[in-house]
């Protein structure tokens, strides 16, 4: 895959993400829920019963053929800001999803980077040890002939090891993070991912650094998530005061008596259909301690929340500075990594034009392969180290999805 594909499907399976959709589902339906007293709800029965003597009420109803009941909240102060409530941590969840989904994006765009770089590197490793490989063969000849010491085929030998252990250990650890790049696209441990090797621009760096720390704390999903937080909070201290106000109930209910009872004997006049309307008031006269004691307990949380809030601005403030020095750092790093393999390249052909002209041996033109390979290495790490460096600059300052989306 490319790193577009990588990202677009961990976008769409990564388990983490899943988890933060269906929470986010959750959380919408908890509106829902918080609102449905609010609906009016009809409920229609009918039932059987002998009656000697008296005729009782059932339920604190007389037994009907048929009896419809219908409720509902005309006015409740607490199940308002409840609504009001669920609706906040509605958009908290949601502003959770789209933090999650950056965190996503970093986290697969940093596995796919490992994995580029652990394929690159091993294959340069593997051409390491062919190399010296060639070089031994040359030291053994030259002992065989008394050229060279018996010390020198052993370094030759001990060189050729140490680089085959270094080329088993890069494939490993290639398998390890395609194995894992499978795993954070919502692929089985059994899967890998082996990474495309496209070429691809290197993602641009914010200018002005104090205007994008501004405006990365604008923006930043995590601080609003937090002001979510304590926005709910205080709906639910306003919720938790109201339970001293009134409430008005909606009062309806329908019954059809039978012929057969025995209501007629006893009152003198009598009907089958019988109706009630109104709205049943309710005033709290003695709410209890447990109101100001919730009310202190939330007022608490908001505490949390707000020292939270405080603390995660001024991370994210430091986080963008030290990753603007990071990304300069990087950026000198593989400037000097560039200018240290041209000089390799460059002694290479050099040696390889004396070689023609026989003043240079084929041992002399294998070390410094090795040594070029070995600054290939150090080249490739500095920049992966470079571009990780930019793409986690622009998760922080909110810009990786747009630098990752699909070009139109």
């Amino acid at each position: 895959m490319t790193l577009r594909q990588a990202v677009e499907t961990a976008l769409k399976q990564n388990p983490d993400l899943v988890l933060a959709r269906l929470e986010e589902e959750k959380t919408r339906q908890a509106v829902r829920v918080a609102r449905d007293p609010f609906v009016p709800k009809l409920v229609v029965g009918s039932g059987m019963a002998y009656t000697n003597g008296f005729p009782m009420s059932i339920e604190g109803s007389a037994p009907s053929i048929v009896q419809a009941t219908a409720t509902q909240y005309l006015f409740n102060r607490p199940q308002n800001y409840l609504v009001a409530e669920a609706r906040e941590n509605a958009r908290s969840a949601q502003l959770g999803t789209a933090a999650k989904q950056e965190d996503v994006a970093y986290r697969t765009t940093s596995l796919y980077l490992d994995a580029e770089r652990a394929a690159r590197v091993g294959a340069l490793a593997r051409k390491d040890a062919d190399s010296l490989e060639a070089v031994l063969e040359t030291v053994r000849a030259q002992v065989r002939e008394g050229r060279a010491l018996p010390l020198n085929e052993k370094q030759a030998n001990l060189n050729l090891a140490r680089a085959r252990q270094l080329a088993d250990n890069l494939e490993a650890d290639q398998d390890t993070a395609e194995t894992a790049l499978a795993v954070a696209l919502g692929f089985g441990p059994e899967d890998r991912i082996r990474a495309a090797g496209d070429e691809r621009a290197a993602p641009p760096v914010p200018d002005l650094e104090e205007v994008v720390v501004q405006s990365s704390l604008a923006s930043s999903k995590e601080l609003r998530q937090l002001e979510s937080q304590i926005a709910a909070k205080s709906l639910e201290i306003r919720g938790e005061k109201a339970a001293r106000l009134p409430r008005v109930d909606l009062v309806a209910q329908y019954s059809m008596l039978a012929k057969f009872n025995r209501y007629a004997d006893y009152f003198q006049r009598y009907q089958r259909n019988n109706v009630e309307l109104g709205a049943s008031f309710q005033i709290p006269l003695l709410a209890g301690p447990g109101v100001s004691a919730e009310v202190a307990q939330t007022q608490a949380e908001i505490g949390r929340l707000r020292a939270e809030l405080n603390a995660a601005r001024t991370r994210i403030s430091t986080e963008i500075q030290q990753s603007f020095r990071d990304v300069k750092k990087a950026d000198s790093a593989a400037g000097v990594a560039q200018l240290d393999l041209d000089v390799a390249r460059e002694e290479l052909s050099v040696t390889l034009s004396q070689m023609r002209e026989g003043r240079a041996s084929f041992r002399q033109v294998e070390e410094l392969r090795v040594v070029e390979n070995d600054k290939w290495i150090a080249f490739y790490d500095a920049q992966y180290t470079a571009e990780r460096a930019r793409w986690n600059l622009l998760r922080l300052t909110g810009n990786l999805m747009a630098s990752l989306a699909p070009k139109p």
